[in-house]
């Protein structure tokens, strides 16, 4: 089957975005892991917002966290089977802003299974103070907030289109 123009000019808009995020995640990581935090250390940069250098052995937030070989392996399985899925609706799709959100998503998710792949866990190192009920927002990284602003842009593309 040959693929015409525009869809083949849109899953490489989409695969450019994904590998984007996951080049920015990966050298971000590595630039906090062997130049910033080396010694490891807080570096505070506002009064709000702190570089750390923190382990997460869990899913987004420090939720789920698998402390074993099987539980890391069960959630690098969970990660590319969601991204899976999320690339057949990606293939599917022709909406713009969708494609975006469904290609940040899927970058942060591969950017995070990297990590838990040569670490067991993933890096973080954005720590904004942030107090919730008495409890501290986790520290995240530029995949984790990927992953984020394509979810907020799928539930707003969802609730606008609905509003149609």
């Amino acid at each position: 089957m040959i693929l015409h123009p525009a869809p083949f000019t849109r899953l490489l808009s989409a695969l450019l975005i994904v590998l984007v995020v996951v080049a920015v995640d990966q050298m971000s990581k590595a630039w906090i892991l062997y130049d910033i935090m080396n010694p490891p250390s807080i570096l505070p940069l506002f009064p709000f917002l702190d570089i750390v250098l923190t382990w997460n052995p869990g899913v987004g937030f420090g939720l789920f966290k698998a402390h074993s070989l099987w539980g890391s392996a069960a959630l690098v399985f969970l990660a590319m089977s969601i991204s899976i899925a999320l690339g057949v609706w990606l293939w599917r799709t022709k909406d713009k802003v969708l494609l975006l959100s469904l290609s940040m998503i899927i970058g942060g998710a591969i950017g995070n299974t990297i990590d838990r792949l040569r670490f067991g866990a993933v890096l973080d190192f954005i720590y904004v103070h942030v107090y919730i009920f008495g409890y501290h927002f986790p520290a995240f990284n530029i995949a984790d907030s990927a992953i984020t602003v394509g979810a907020a842009l799928l539930l707003l593309e969802s609730y606008v289109r609905n509003k149609e």
